[in-house]
């Protein structure tokens, strides 16, 4: 799950390419939203067995 979420991370970063602090921002808070939908995802998933 760790790979997961660095490889979530670093997808986020690199598709997102930012050239300004504001860009920083919005390339952190799209990584987070992406770790947050994948524990999110995990989590429903052990729930249910």
């Amino acid at each position: 799950m760790k790979k997961i979420i660095a490889a979530s991370i670093a997808l986020a970063f690199v598709l997102t390419g930012c050239n300004t602090v504001k860009g920083v921002g919005k390339d952190v808070s799209k990584a987070g939203s992406v770790v947050t939908n994948t524990a999110e995802k995990t989590s429903d998933s052990i729930s249910r067995k």
